[in-house]
């Protein structure tokens, strides 16, 4: 009897044990995944933006781009965020982005491959050194690469204590005959895909089917099913983050989910073929896992790269546009706190949400002369009431930049946020200018009846006209990142000083004319000229803040 107490004890520790290191190794693989994605995102991000936003023109190429891109960063969402900013940009259309949303499936497979070479022993070496170099180096980057290499190293200690903890599994009839019933792949990619969308993470799932794979647990087929569970699974997780975004994401996370879901389903009926191909390659099982993982995903992009103009179509019918409507002035569109965990597609967002605040700033002056000088007191107040538009999105992008502001930034990065902080001040300052001094002028107008002659009121609109391509260019260089329109904004000084100088003779003319409350005009005129002339003052400083800084003493605004 004591014996049969002892053996049952024993039992109880070896399944406490067992979990207890399998739970802990996950952990461990997730945190090192966690820390090394955002590190690599971290040092690579702003130049993998940059190749982003240039190698998506042809589908093929963006294939290869969205590929690339994911085997970096290990993070296909954070690869179909970026194409959902640029698509929002207008910098490409959506069927562009699905070529990259296709190519972020095939970088995904990196992870499995370099788990199923057996590196795992030198975990605790990747440990020492990414830690070593992350607490003795003082430059960002190579701390960033540091914490990445840390990162790897405790992917590597996740996946070595998750085998040691599982190896005993091969002596367990309950946990044999479990697996025996994921031979069929319909439970298989059941299991794969519910304990994807749990943890969150298809690496994570991966590196669980390589880990029982090289302790023989698993069977070649049964770890087919469950890494085509996984992509399904990641499906669903893209599915959830898209809920209450703007059409683009939804649109991209249908594009996502629909290329997985019918992948697998094409593949399910033909696990056995795939299995078949991948072990006359060889390798052992953690190997061929991986293998068919990769081919599984190289073979569907191929095979529907060809038809994604017509697939976009149908995503695009699928999810059609919402009616338009009116927005909420305290609403902001592309502010995402979710985002903030990757500063470069953070700052894109507070790009875009800039770029929407000065729409409203440019309507506002683009009506504002027209009412100044001959519109009615309720043209006048619509004009002052859309400052209050501008003046909500100003307070959500100021705290949206103060929340990226926090979080670790490159050098670069923290140039960016500063540039945009200061260009938003600019641009609620030209807001202002407009609805406080142009609408007094102009009601100013109404109540001494006073009356701008057409002659001078072409003077004014001439010299109103090229104050609004300043901002248009502009903002066409702080948002786009153009120099060459900075640099066109800050060649326009001679126009404008041209054209301010030709609005003053004019007015001296006028002003010895016979014409009655002339001096009134002449004041009011005045005080048009010298707005105007301030308001370009604002879009020279916002036009600086485009370019690096060691090329903004070349661009003026004084």
């Amino acid at each position: 009897m004591p014996d049969v107490i002892l053996a049952q004890e024993s039992a109880a520790i070896d399944g406490f044990l067992l979990v207890g290191g399998l739970l802990g190794g996950l952990a461990i693989f997730l945190l090192g995944m966690e820390q090394m994605t955002e590190a690599l995102k971290l040092v690579a991000g702003d130049r993998l933006r940059g190749v982003l936003s240039r190698l998506t023109k042809n589908r093929f190429v963006g294939l290869l781009t969205g590929a690339g891109i994911t085997a970096v960063i290990q993070s296909s969402s954070v690869t179909t965020v970026m194409a959902v900013g640029f698509i929002s940009a207008g910098l490409m259309t959506f069927a562009q982005s699905v070529g990259i949303i296709i190519g972020a499936n095939i970088g995904t497979t990196i992870t499995a491959q370099i788990i199923a070479f057996k590196v795992t022993t030198y975990a605790l070496y990747a440990v020492a050194v990414g830690f070593g170099i992350t607490f003795l180096s003082k430059r960002g980057s190579r701390r960033a690469w540091g914490s990445a290499l840390l990162g790897l190293g405790l992917v590597f200690l996740g996946m070595t204590l998750m085998g040691d903890a599982m190896s005993p599994l091969r002596e367990s009839e309950t946990f044999i005959d479990a697996m025996v019933a994921l031979e069929n792949p319909f439970f298989g990619v059941a299991v794969g895909a519910l304990f994807t969308a749990v943890v969150q993470s298809s690496s994570a799932t991966t590196g669980i089917v390589i880990v029982l794979a090289q302790q023989g647990l698993i069977s070649l087929e049964t770890g087919i099913a469950l890494v085509l569970g996984a992509n399904v699974g990641t499906s669903i997780t893209a599915i959830l983050a898209a809920a209450g975004k703007p059409r683009e994401a939804v649109r991209a996370a249908v594009a996502h989910t629909a290329f997985n879901i019918g992948g697998v389903i094409v593949w399910l009926p033909i696990v056995g073929v795939l299995a078949s191909l991948v072990s006359n390659i060889g390798g052992g099982t953690a190997r061929e896992v991986a293998n068919a993982h990769t081919i599984f995903n190289i073979i569907n992009a191929l095979l529907i790269i060809g038809f994604v103009p017509r697939f976009a179509r149908l995503i695009e019918r699928v999810v059609p546009d919402r009616p338009a409507a009116i927005e909420a002035a305290i609403q902001a569109r592309y502010l995402d706190t979710a985002l903030l965990s990757t500063p470069s597609l953070a700052i894109d967002r507070a790009r875009l949400e800039l770029l929407r605040m000065s729409d409203r700033v440019r309507n506002m002056l683009a009506g504002s002369l027209a009412a100044t000088i001959s519109g009615s007191r309720w043209e006048l107040t619509d004009i002052e009431n859309q400052d209050d538009e501008v003046d909500a999105l100003y307070g959500h992008i100021i705290h949206y930049l103060g929340l990226v502001s926090e979080t670790r930034l490159s050098e670069r990065s923290s140039d960016e946020i500063t540039a945009l902080l200061n260009a938003t001040n600019d641009l609620e300052a030209i807001g202002d200018l407009v609805a406080t001094n142009m609408t007094n002028l102009g009601m100013s107008r109404i109540e001494q009846n006073l009356s701008v002659s057409d002659e001078t009121a072409q003077v004014l609109a001439d010299f109103h006209a090229a104050v609004a391509e300043s901002l248009d260019l502009a903002m066409l260089a702080l948002t786009q990142r153009n120099a060459d329109a900075a640099r066109k904004v800050s060649g326009m000084k001679r126009t404008v000083n041209s054209l301010e100088r030709a609005a003053m003779a004019h007015q001296a003319e006028r002003l010895t004319a016979d014409a009655p409350d002339r001096i009134a005009t002449y004041r009011l005129e005045i005080e048009i000229v010298n707005t105007l002339k301030r308001v370009f003052y604002f879009t020279k400083r916002i036009a600086r803040l485009a370019v690096p800084e060691p090329e903004r003493a070349a661009i003026t605004d004084d």
